[in-house]
């Protein structure tokens, strides 16, 4: 979809809160398949759910045993099984491909949670990983994995075949200090979180740099911290500020737009299990609810189709799910660009 020449914001408000725990626990982040199914990746097996909260099964499992080398680098663990998974992406056919920090590794599920198969090995050299967190598909389904440890982003086709890498460490320009995220856009575009320089840069599909915005703070527009980072159908871009429990957005140019700390409300199969918890609710009844509803260490966001904004709210048990209201503008929609605009009260 091309980019829109501008956009009329209408608001971005929260829908409401799925999940709770026992049902989604430590949720990492989120990948959207038919349906309205929401694959959830966790510290366990990855869950099935839908924004209706309904229970679809689980794939995969927390390993139970686990092998490390003896340089104690790399950790092995049966098939099926995940030790630190980090991100879920899913492709056209709905399989799921999850990245292992621990394992260096990428594992393939299909939608029946079937394991499929499973590719990467320990190393600094082409096509070799160090703690690979971040995930994305360019337009045809190739993986680009933020391989964290080597300071760098690269390339595979969906089987595991190295195409291309860039980046090493530095403070520079195209240069990284553990990166985490990794987001493409409608035209190709890669966008990488560089978590330890707290900011985000964007290149062309080939590594060549574009530009970069962000630096470190709690301020507007600052970071602490970058992690998970998405790019929607408008080419906004989401930026999961980890250090300061928020998600910032952003315009295609790397504009800030709005901040979201969290806005919770018990979903509906958290209330049905607070009505058996005496104490808890007397607790409740107590507390100061203003903390209750805001982020609490999360690690991605995500945006599907529909403008619905997942955001896996990690130490909570939950995810936030708001809701987009936005509208793609022609140039004759606006006027030309002001010199000292002030946005009045409508």
């Amino acid at each position: 979809m091309p980019k829109p020449y501008a956009l009329l914001r209408a608001g971005f408000p929260y829908l409401k809160t799925v999940g709770v725990k026992g049902m989604i626990d430590d949720p990492l982040d989120v990948a959207f398949g038919e349906e309205g199914r929401v694959y959830v990746l966790g510290n366990g097996p990855i869950q099935i759910t839908n924004i209706d909260h309904e229970n679809l099964g689980t794939i995969g499992g927390r390993a139970k045993a686990v092998d490390f080398q003896a340089n104690g680098d790399v950790v092995t663990v049966d098939e099926g099984d995940l030790f630190m998974p980090a991100q879920i992406i899913i492709d056209a056919q709905e399989r799921l491909y999850v990245s292992d920090e621990a394992c260096h590794t990428i594992s393939v599920f299909d939608k029946d949670g079937t394991f499929a198969s499973r590719w990467g090995d320990f190393g600094s050299g082409d096509g070799q990983l160090r703690r690979p967190s971040g995930l994305a598909f360019d337009p045809n389904e190739n993986i680009y994995v933020v391989d964290t440890m080597n300071h760098r982003v690269q390339k595979f086709t969906k089987d595991g075949t190295f195409l291309t890498n860039w980046g090493r460490q530095g403070v520079g320009e195209g240069e990284f200090d553990m990166p985490w995220g990794v987001a493409v856009d409608g035209d190709g575009d890669v966008y990488v979180s560089d978590w330890r320089n707290d900011r985000v840069q964007k290149f062309s599909a080939d590594g060549d740099f574009l530009f970069a915005f962000g630096e470190t703070g709690t301020e507007k527009g600052q970071f602490v911290r970058p992690a998970g980072i998405d790019v929607d159908v408008d080419f906004d871009i989401y930026v999961c500020d980890w250090g300061n429990n928020r998600i910032q957005l952003f315009s295609p140019e790397g504009k800030y737009v709005q901040q979201f700390t969290g806005d919770a409300t018990l979903s509906k199969p958290a209330l049905e299990a607070m009505r058996t918890r005496l104490r808890t609710v007397r607790l409740r009844t107590m507390a100061d609810l203003e903390i209750e509803k805001m982020f609490r260490g999360p690690r991605s966001v995500r945006v599907n189709g529909e403008g619905l904004m997942y955001v896996p709210d990690y130490e909570s048990y939950r995810l936030q799910v708001y809701q987009k209201e936005a509208y793609q503008l022609e140039p004759h929609q606006l006027a030309p660009e002001l010199k000292a605009p002030s946005l009045q009260p409508n």
